[in-house]
């Protein structure tokens, strides 16, 4: 751990007390923070999963769909 750092342990319930005790703001703030946190972990999963190989079968599967002409304009 880095010398500038505390670590703390909370439980769910602190947290949520702690949050509850925030202002609007902060609890804003919180929330986008915690949107882009999650929208991180979707990326990296993603990524791991399409470097594993995970996606080819959905790959393969819209690739055909597009050659059978089976596709709607987004």
């Amino acid at each position: 751990m880095a010398p500038c750092c505390l670590e703390i342990e909370m439980s769910v319930k602190e947290l949520e007390t702690a949050i509850a005790d925030l202002s609007r703001e902060e609890q804003d703030e919180l929330a986008e923070w915690h949107d882009r946190h999650l929208e991180a972990q979707w990326d990296q999963q993603i990524a791991r999963d399409g470097a594993a190989g995970r996606l080819n079968g959905l790959l393969a599967e819209a690739r055909a769909d597009i050659g059978a002409g089976r596709r709607k304009t987004l």
